[in-house]
C-alpha cells in the first residue's frame, strides 16, 4: 500500500508564510479533506506536493523515499489546480489523446471509457474553447483520472458541476479508493466532502490542523 508523508513543509512567498511546517501522513485506499477558506494555503499545499513550487524547507516522502523535488516524475499523478494545463483549440478527445502520449500509459480505449465515466461525449468535436463551465470542469476530472494514478490532488474539483455530474464525480472517487488511489481533495466548504472523507483537516494561514 502507497503511503505520502508530507513533513515540516514550509513556503514563504513576499515574507509571508503561505505554508507553515505542514505535516501530513497518508495511506492507499483513503480520501483526505483539506477544509479552508480561500488563501488559506489549500492550493500552495497541493502546488507544493506535486512539485509545480519549490518548497523552502521539508519533505515530501513518498513509500518512504524522499521525493521532494521529483514526485511527478516518480509516480503517477492526477491533479486540479487552478489553470489545468488543457488546450482550447483541441476537442475533449483531442485534449486527452494528447495528454496520453506524454507518459504512454494509456491508449484510445482508455480515453473513451474516462470521458463516458464523467458525462463527456467522445465524439464531439467542440472545440474546448467554446465549453461551459461545466463541460470543461468535467475534461478537467477526466485528465486528472484518466492515467489511474496512484495519487489524486483535487483542488475545489466540483466547482461548476451539475447535481448528475457531481454524482458521477463521487463514484468516480469511491472506484479510485477501491483501486487504492491516494485522494487529496480541499475544499471551502466542510459539507461538500465530510461524507466521501476517511479523515478531513483544517487549513488556515498555511497552518494544517485536525
Amino acid at each position: 500500500m502507497n503511503s505520502l508523508e508530507v513533513q515540516s513543509i514550509t513556503k514563504e512567498i513576499c515574507q509571508e508564510k503561505v505554508l507553515n511546517k505542514v505535516n501530513f501522513c497518508a495511506s492507499g485506499g483513503k480520501i483526505y479533506g483539506i477544509v479552508g477558506k480561500n488563501g488559506s494555503g489549500k492550493s500552495m499545499l497541493f502546488r507544493a506536493i506535486s512539485g509545480l513550487v519549490k518548497v523552502d524547507n521539508g519533505s515530501i516522502v513518498w513509500n518512504g523515499e524522499d521525493c521532494t523535488r521529483n514526485l511527478a516524475q516518480k509516480i503517477r499523478m492526477g491533479i486540479i489546480v487552478e489553470n489545468v494545463n488543457l488546450y482550447a483549440d483541441l476537442n475533449a478527445m483531442e485534449n486527452l489523446r494528447y495528454l496520453a502520449k506524454i507518459n504512454n500509459y494509456i491508449g484510445e480505449k482508455e480515453i473513451i471509457e474516462t470521458l463516458d465515466k464523467i458525462g463527456l461525449d467522445s465524439n464531439n468535436k467542440k472545440k474546448m474553447k467554446t465549453f461551459s463551465l461545466g463541460m470543461r470542469q468535467k475534461l478537467v476530472i477526466a485528465q486528472a483520472i484518466m492515467e489511474k494514478p496512484d495519487l489524486l490532488l483535487l483542488d475545489e474539483p466540483t466547482n461548476a458541476l451539475d447535481e448528475e455530474t457531481v454524482r458521477r464525480f463521487r463514484e468516480i472517487l469511491k472506484e479510485e479508493k477501491r483501486r487504492g488511489a491516494i485522494i487529496l481533495i480541499a475544499s471551502h466548504n466542510r459539507e461538500d466532502i465530510e461524507e466521501l472523507c476517511d479523515e478531513v483537516y483544517v487549513m488556515n494561514d498555511g497552518v494544517l490542523s485536525r
